[in-house]
């Protein structure tokens, strides 16, 4: 007799209940594609829905954060709800995929659904030879950034700041959160009237309009970005700051070594510099700064991994790294170290670390609120061709597994300030931090 073949719904439910328990223990609720619903009794923050028989196979082999983002942007599966909830639900399969028994019997259940190939066409970066070139750094940073600025608009604050604001007490309005964050920064930086400032990846110029209106300093900002330079001119401008603030199409190898800064603020860019341009990127702004010139430098930074990633000696890392969704559809060549050795390699330049403020759940809230934003506003950006569905399910799926990562402390974003002493030593600072922690001008 034949062997009997398994419906792919019976496998599909077998297989969910195999890695998230019974339907009624689940946390949420799963829809499958012939309409079958199940899941606990209670209301549960979202709704896991496959679209077809073979969702769950394309979403899991190879097993990847890639296959499953390329799953959701064309479409296998949706959530209804919080997709920041499911994806921290699917973070707690790594460990048990890893036991030999429940992998055997996960690929058995996978490999008895559907197959059908799917085509998924990626962005053409695979190359990696050439990372980190100033040419390859363009046209990476064009790629995520000159998506277009409106469809920005959408979700971003007024000021279109797109880095982790400050929320003092959780409860404030996104636009409340980025000036506390743009004033914390100055006040960091010590900034006084007559300064001049660089601004290191400036985007659309919220940090640099901000200072040169409240701290009355003089702002260079380079990005490499067109679509961006252009909104921060017409912003400067309009805010009457034009004449002190300069926007500049640049990367920041190509700074003039003849002009010094009195600061220098590097937001939300540092994790496209690359490990092993870190020397050179310290090293060029030490010589752009004057003697007892400060560095605020902000970036994001790994912090602690899943116990499955450490695998194999870190064969599992390697593995995921090169089946990465961030790398292929949102930040092409982006990096992200530890601050440990970040701090070494600004160490190793000349600089002193004078502070260190790790935001990470700041970061969680700004993407959250982010997210909330777009998906208000999915409907908006298909009706005005500001975006197509994959595109808004790109921005969606990273944003919320980004806010997920904070949380969870995978990731931390961390504010570093940091000076270049005077020759004698002397830092030239206060011997507290009464003017870091006094109140925000907004």
């Amino acid at each position: 007799m034949g062997r009997t073949v398994r419906p792919p719904l019976a496998s599909a439910r077998q297989l969910l209940s195999l890695l998230f328990g019974a339907p009624n223990q689940r946390a949420f609720h799963v829809r499958y594609w012939d309409g079958t619903l199940e899941g606990p009794p209670q209301p549960s923050p979202a709704t896991l829905v496959f679209n077809s028989p073979a969702a769950l196979r394309r979403m899991l082999l190879p097993p990847s954060d890639l296959a499953l983002g390329e799953a959701y942007i064309f479409g296998d599966f949706d959530v209804e709800g919080n997709l920041e909830f499911i994806l921290a639900q699917a973070v707690t399969l790594g460990d048990r995929l890893l036991k030999p028994l429940v992998a055997a019997r996960v690929l058995a259940l996978l490999l008895a659904l559907p197959g059908e190939a799917r085509p998924t066409p990626r962005p053409a970066f695979g190359d990696t030879s050439k990372a980190h070139t100033k040419e390859r750094d363009a046209h990476a940073i064009r790629y995520h950034y000159d998506i277009g600025n409106d469809f920005y608009k959408l979700w971003l604050d007024e000021r279109m700041v797109y880095s982790c604001a400050y929320f003092n007490t959780g409860q404030e309005s996104l636009e409340e959160a980025q000036a506390t964050k743009l004033d914390r920064i100055c006040r960091k930086l010590r900034l006084q009237p007559g300064e001049r400032l660089l601004d290191i990846g400036c985007g659309w110029g919220g940090l640099a309009i901000y200072a040169a209106q409240h701290y009355g300093v003089t702002v260079t900002g380079i990005t490499l970005s067109p679509s961006q330079a252009a909104i921060a001119r017409e912003r400067a401008e309009a805010a009457g700051v034009g004449d002190k603030v300069i926007i500049e199409i640049r990367d920041y190898r190509d700074l003039p070594s003849g002009i010094r800064y009195d600061k220098v603020a590097s937001v939300g860019m540092f994790e496209h510099v690359g490990r092993a341009r870190m020397p050179q990127y310290f090293a060029q702004i030490y010589r752009l700064l004057k003697p007892g010139g400060l560095l605020l430098n902000h970036g994001i930074v790994k912090e602690i991994a899943p116990a499955f990633i450490h695998w194999g000696f870190g064969l599992v890392e390697r593995y995921l790294n090169s089946k990465s969704f961030l790398q292929n559809y949102v930040f092409p060549d982006g990096e992200l170290r530890r601050l440990s050795e970040v701090n070494l390699r600004a160490e190793q330049a000349g600089f002193e670390i004078r502070d260190a403020e790790n935001m990470r759940e700041h970061y969680a809230l700004t993407l959250r609120e982010w997210v909330r934003r777009l998906e208000d506003h999915h409907a908006e950006a298909l009706a005005r061709g500001l975006a197509d569905e994959v595109t808004y399910r790109i921005w969606r799926l990273y944003m919320s597994g980004s806010a997920q990562s904070f949380s969870a402390a995978r990731i931390g974003i961390v504010q570093t300030l940091m000076v270049k002493p005077f020759p004698g030593g002397e830092a030239g600072l206060p011997l507290n931090r009464a003017d870091i922690e006094g109140r925000p001008q907004l």
